[in-house]
């Protein structure tokens, strides 16, 4: 058994771990909090965009240049893991959904990746990154998701890319994520909207084609920003939920090791006063 003075020593690392712990899982709450907000928000502003589209192409035909499916030879992924550590299975599960997605694709692939960790991790097996944004996944703001998108449709346009697909993680709840691919070109979402739309009903300003020039690649800019917003929610309630795990484990380790002190203790006790009762019966 371990002396008394070793038990207090590792009693006092394990409370400085423990303040540690309790304070991320504080920070990662009122920034899971805020991040809740800025999703609530941007879900609608996504979908009214997906809607403008849908009415327009009802009218117009699903023609556009950026809608026609090609023949896959190359797919754009981008993959959006976060800068920091300790946030549970978050990015290995990212990481795990992208390698199986791109082995099962009978095309090659290319990757834009948000976060060091996927950086790093896809750097060190050597996969083709065309683009790194680093720094963004904690507080990522509409700019950010619109230097990924104009970089992603330029590759799309030009046809180094023949799709482009999203992997992030998706927010459920406080305790519930989910790592999700999502095709954003071409995409089966922006289909034409089944109803009474005729043409005669709405004018467009200069064209059709115009406003889908503008409204397709807003689109992407949307849907990245919504991945980018619910990735960092997820982050935040996946660093959360593990620094409370850590947190009571570190509770459960003092109390153990309370235990243990308190038995060691009574042990020296009771070693010392059979040493002075044999001493005792000696000198008698």
């Amino acid at each position: 058994m371990a002396s008394t003075r070793e038990i207090k020593r590792r009693i006092r690392g394990i409370n400085n771990i423990l303040q540690i712990t309790k304070a991320m899982e504080m920070v990662s709450t009122a920034k899971l909090r805020r991040a809740r907000v800025r999703l609530e928000r941007t879900r609608p502003y996504f979908q009214t965009v997906v809607d403008d589209i849908q009415n327009i192409l009802a009218i117009v035909g699903d023609g556009h240049p950026l809608l026609k499916k090609r023949d896959e030879k190359t797919a754009l992924y981008i993959v959006i893991t976060s800068d920091k550590g300790l946030a549970g299975g978050y990015n290995a599960n990212i990481q795990r959904l992208a390698e199986k997605t791109m082995a099962d694709a009978p095309s090659d692939s290319k990757l834009m990746v948000v976060g060091t960790k996927a950086r790093d991790y896809f750097e060190r097996r050597d996969y083709d990154i065309v683009g790194a944004y680093i720094g963004l996944s904690d507080e990522p703001t509409y700019n950010d998701a619109r230097s990924l998108a104009l970089q992603a449709v330029e590759l799309y346009r030009s046809g180094e890319v023949d799709s482009i697909r999203m992997i992030y993680t998706e927010f459920e709840s406080t305790i519930s994520y989910k790592p999700k691919v999502l095709q954003l070109l071409p995409s089966e979402d922006l289909k034409a909207k089944e109803g009474p739309v005729t043409k005669s009903s709405i004018e467009f300003e200069p064209s059709p084609e115009s406003v889908l020039d503008y409204l397709i690649p807003m689109y992407v800019e949307t849907a990245i920003f919504g991945a980018l917003i619910e990735a960092a929610a997820s982050e935040q309630g996946s660093r959360r939920m593990s620094m409370e795990n850590a947190s009571d484990n570190a509770n459960d380790m003092i109390d153990d090791l309370e235990t243990n002190y308190n038995r060691a203790r009574q042990a020296a006790i009771t070693s010392e006063i059979t040493e002075i009762v044999s001493a005792a019966d000696a000198v008698q």
